[in-house]
């Protein structure tokens, strides 16, 4: 009963701890959120999917809604022209305003990298594969977010996105791929290798333990 209990607690604070790095990241700039000009990279994916390794889906799915909120926030009080796309209460700087729209786009992909890194990370570890595990993972987050995300903009604010950006509505494909395919190529191989390293030591260090 006791190692239950310590357990637990040891999940908790854990949880608490990535909850606090999520925080740091969204409140400091570089940290979590990279501005791109019209909108921002973020590198929080990577420790939603190091939590959600270590915790399990549903601990990820609780990471990721902390990650979705950090978003919300930082597109309301440090806009930019496309932040109507994950806040509602983003200020109308291109005339737009985002709505439920914006919150489905915000907070869904980002659930859904805690899952989908704890997932396939569990999968994949039956396996006996453990480093390719985290990397796969890792990869599957960035990939997860950007898809989602890029995915959302274009079929719940094509036209107003592409507007904002300075686009035609039939340059979107294009621009959305060719963002999945730089950015959100980039974004998981960073995720890969930081997961790799930093869940791989933890898991070291827990295991130890």
């Amino acid at each position: 009963m006791k190692r239950d209990s310590y357990q637990k607690t040891k999940r908790m604070v854990i949880m608490a701890i990535f909850i606090a790095i999520i925080i740091i990241q969204t409140l400091v700039p570089i940290l979590g959120f990279i501005p791109l000009g019209i909108m921002n990279a973020t590198i929080i994916h990577v420790t939603v999917a190091i939590g959600a390794i270590l915790l399990g889906a549903k601990e990820g799915a609780g990471l990721g809604f902390v990650f979705g909120l950090g978003s919300m926030w930082k597109n309301t009080f440090m806009p930019n022209p496309t932040s109507f796309c994950f806040s509602p209460f983003a200020p109308a700087i291109a005339g737009y305003t985002g709505g439920i729209r914006s919150v489905i786009v915000c907070f869904v992909p980002r659930i859904l990298v805690g899952v989908v890194a704890a997932i396939i990370f569990k999968a994949i570890r039956k396996t006996g594969k453990v480093k390719i595990a985290l990397l796969v993972a890792g990869a599957m987050a960035a990939i997860t977010n950007t898809i989602l995300v890029m995915s959302g903009i274009y079929f719940l604010f094509g036209e107003h996105y592409a507007s904002a950006t300075g686009r035609e509505l039939t340059q979107l494909p294009l621009v959305i791929v060719g963002i999945i395919g730089t950015q959100g190529v980039a974004e998981a191989i960073v995720s890969s290798i930081l997961t790799l390293a930093v869940a791989g030591t933890l898991l070291k260090i827990s295991e130890e333990r």
